[in-house]
């Protein structure tokens, strides 16, 4: 298939710069795919949509202050956004460099007082690896000097909403340089009107990373390669869906993240194999789904391989004219946007 299959047009102030005052007071998109009926909904009665017995999983990645700002030792300003870790070495990170020169292996990175980075050999650009060196803990480090990153068509900085809004409330482990979004739209209350109804919850963890927005470069869809992400799926998760699968129960993925874990991890009768990995699954129109049979999920970016993971699922053409409605009845698109719920 074709870039260009998946494209649409789209205002630009359609785009959600902001969250909306609550978190479950989005719209929400409803698709039947064996009726190819499309209705409008609001997320706050999501539960209905659910029976005892379904299977729901979530994923609880935290999102980082992944931004860094500083200087290179030759004074001229360095953004560095942390992807991921690199080797399982706690101190040095696969990082996105932004600055008017590349970086050079052995080059010198100042981040604050207790901050520094070296710049290792290995990496294609734009990505580099990063060693860093501090004096106190990493992680508290981040939390007092990196910003919240804001994709690119959020047209603002980060402010303090966004350490609170762009984070899920089950967010449990950090790591991810972006936002499962469409968990945002998830509290509490919600989660246990699920459990209450007989909806059994389970969580995963994907850390979200670059590999997720990186545009798509080649024409032909199939020549596109995916950067890898690291997931963690429990022996209790790994079971319920497989038990869901064998006893015919339905199991939804909330977001694109959780379908690419499950789907990654599964076996040809939906059979989830518990543990941790790096995935570099590309899902496009022609994928047999083996480990769902739902999927909630926000507006994505047209041409992106987000837009191409979903239209697999519920059909592009279904999928492009939920969108072309979507646009026609002023719905929020992207991460601080509306919502889509596909059975």
């Amino acid at each position: 298939m074709h870039l260009n299959d998946f494209d649409f047009n789209l205002p630009l102030e359609q785009i959600a710069q902001y969250p909306l005052s609550a978190r479950h007071s989005s719209r929400m998109m409803v698709l039947d795919r064996r009726e190819r009926v499309i209705r409008e909904d609001k997320f706050s009665k999501i539960s209905r949509f659910f029976s005892p017995g379904d299977v729901l999983v979530l994923n609880d990645t935290r999102v980082v202050p992944a931004r860094l700002l500083g200087n290179k030792e030759t004074g001229g300003k360095i953004e560095i956004l942390l992807v991921r870790r690199h080797e399982g070495e706690e101190e040095e990170w696969i990082c996105m460099a932004g600055s008017s020169k590349p970086l050079r292996p052995g080059m010198r990175l100042v981040f604050g007082e207790d901050l520094e980075g070296t710049v290792l050999a290995g990496g294609d650009p734009p990505f580099r690896v990063v060693r860093f060196h501090f004096k106190s803990e990493f992680t508290e480090l981040l939390n007092r000097l990196g910003r919240i990153p804001l994709p690119p068509y959020i047209r603002r900085e980060d402010g303090p909403l966004d350490s609170e809004r762009y984070q899920t409330v089950f967010a449990a482990n950090p790591g991810a340089v972006a936002a499962p979004t469409a968990g945002l739209h998830f509290t509490d209350e919600i989660l246990n009107a699920l459990r209450r109804g007989g909806v059994e919850i389970r969580f995963l963890t994907l850390h979200v990373g670059l590999g997720t927005f990186l545009p798509v470069r080649t024409e032909n869809i199939r020549e596109h390669r995916m950067h890898g992400e690291s997931f963690c799926i429990s022996e209790e998760t790994a079971e319920a869906v497989s038990l869901a699968k064998r006893e015919g129960r339905r199991v939804t993925a909330v977001g694109t993240t959780v379908t690419r874990a499950l789907e990654h991890a599964s076996d040809e009768e939906g059979n989830v194999r518990a543990g941790e990995g790096l995935t570099e699954l590309f899902i496009t129109p022609g994928f047999r789904f083996r480990a769902i049979d739902g999927m909630m999920t926000n507006f994505h970016l047209p041409k992106s391989t987000l837009l191409m993971l979903v239209s697999a699922f519920g059909g592009r053409e279904f999928i492009l004219e939920a969108y072309r409605r979507a646009v026609e009845e002023k719905f929020r698109f992207f991460s601080y946007g509306d919502c889509m719920l596909i059975q």
